[in-house]
């Protein structure tokens, strides 16, 4: 099944399937770039979110974040370290709720860092406050 990326060299929206994006196969409709599953956390906005996050087939962990919030920024290596060893499998997305509020008001995001995993557009699972990497995915076992 297909998953939708954003190409690394000029950001276009890009649906590919994932055998081809985990194996490097893929390529950018616009520019022709090597598309990959995503190995790091990807920034998004409220035009990209439906894109980034609703319609991809991968499991997408979104990082609801402002860069006010100290526990915030101490979860930032947390989800790289994140989305590096889960490459193919999960997709990280972080969405500043300083600059996008209305795309995080319909989750009712109340404190931050909040993160939600989503499957197949849909949220499946909250998780709450600034944790280690071993927690995070302790958390997020059930639903991976």
């Amino acid at each position: 099944m297909p998953d939708t990326v954003r190409c690394p060299s000029c950001g276009a929206a890009n649906r590919a399937p994932l055998d081809r994006l985990r194996a490097g196969q893929a390529r950018c409709g616009k520019c022709q770039a090597v598309l990959t599953a995503p190995d790091r956390p990807i920034d998004t906005n409220n035009k990209l979110f439906p894109v980034d996050v609703l319609e991809g087939e991968l499991p997408t962990l979104v990082d609801f974040w402002a860069p006010w919030c100290g526990p915030c920024k101490a979860m930032a290596p947390v989800l790289a370290q994140f989305a590096a060893k889960h490459a193919g499998a999960v997709k990280v997305v972080k969405l500043n709720t300083e600059e996008f509020p209305e795309t995080a008001a319909p989750f009712d995001v109340r404190s931050i860092p909040c993160m939600f995993l989503f499957k197949n557009g849909q949220p499946v699972k909250q998780v709450l406050g600034a944790m280690p990497l071993a927690r995070l995915e302790a958390e997020l076992a059930g639903f991976l």
